[in-house]
């Protein structure tokens, strides 16, 4: 692919107010202290309460960025919304985010990939800024995974927290932009990870279970699979580079061992990584963004710098994206 420039004006981000430590957990559970922060590495993460929606929270991000980079909404053109898991079957999330803001007139949709859906929502506005079809896009992912969780299934309930990530991009003056990206998938693993009900498959005129609205992962297989097909994803997305040549990685914060996997796998010191899992978790779409955020609003993201966003996600879906600074 052709170099596409694109310039990073402001990211935003939104947390729930609650916060679930894993001590909280270890009660709840009736495990011994200090059970599952072992079991899962985080120390806390944030869930958000029944009364809170997800679009509202999404909202919140991206009022955080536009104050942050003191944006004014109508300089915004296109608004495209990030999720696994959408606020409704109809209509797309974005249009309850944009109900939310109370932002009139302005062109938003969705687009899932899951985990990884962040980046290819990067390529496809890079592509359309490029295009001339807009001139300045907002990008938002939020899920709240807390809502799916089955609290039965250790494996999965101990790692997701919910959250929300916003960032605001145009074309810029052309020196910086996204290098490469590369996705897959392999959809000999697609049963692997999924919430079955809430489309057309698994409704109440198809017929459902109540554990269907429950997310389902076979974690070992999942994380076997995404190790097999993770080298072929950066081996294209690096495409004679080294590990060394990128300044820093923005990695998917999948789980305590996904995250340890990649530290091995990518052989690179922690000042090149960026870890927020054990204070947030797995955030689903918005882990991505809120890594992106991070590295922008604490300095790491540095002019002149070249930075590679990884991420796996269900599908079986692996993304990989350069964006030199």
């Amino acid at each position: 692919m052709s170099f596409l420039p694109l310039s990073l004006l402001a990211t935003g981000k939104a947390l729930p107010e609650r916060i679930v430590t894993s001590a909280e957990l270890d009660e709840r559970l009736g495990k011994p202290r200090g059970y599952v922060q072992k079991r899962s590495g985080i120390v806390h993460r944030h869930h958000a309460e029944l009364s809170l929606s997800q679009s509202e929270l999404a909202a919140r991000s991206l009022r955080d960025a536009c104050a942050r980079g003191g944006i004014e909404p109508g300089s915004i053109d296109l608004l495209i919304n990030v999720n696994g898991v959408a606020e409704q079957a109809l209509p797309c999330t974005a249009a309850h985010i944009l109900a939310a803001l109370g932002w009139q007139g302005m062109a938003g949709y969705d687009i899932n990939a899951s985990c990884v859906g962040f980046l290819p929502a990067l390529q496809h506005a890079a592509a359309l800024l490029n295009s001339g079809c807009y001139r300045r896009i907002a990008i938002c992912a939020c899920d709240l995974a807390s809502r799916g969780l089955n609290w039965a299934d250790e494996e999965s309930s101990l790692i997701f927290g919910d959250g929300a990530a916003a960032a605001i991009v145009e074309r810029g003056d052309g020196s910086g932009g996204i290098r490469r990206f590369v996705m897959k998938n392999y959809p000999d693993a697609v049963s692997l990870c999924q919430i079955p009900a809430g489309g057309t498959r698994r409704n109440m005129v198809a017929g459902m279970q109540p554990q269907d609205f429950y997310f389902k992962m076979h974690g070992r297989e999942l994380f076997r699979r995404s190790a097999e097909v993770l080298p072929e994803i950066l081996d294209e997305l690096l495409a004679g580079l080294s590990i060394a040549d990128c300044d820093l990685w923005l990695v998917h914060q999948a789980s305590h061992l996904g995250m340890q996997h990649i530290i091995k796998r990518l052989g690179i010191s922690e000042h090149r990584l960026i870890n927020i899992y054990p204070t947030h978790g797995n955030q689903v779409s918005a882990s991505l963004p809120t890594v992106l955020h991070e590295a922008f609003t604490t300095g790491r993201w540095q002019r002149g710098s070249r930075m590679a966003m990884v991420g796996t996600a269900a599908g079986l879906a692996v993304a990989g994206l350069l964006w030199e600074v």
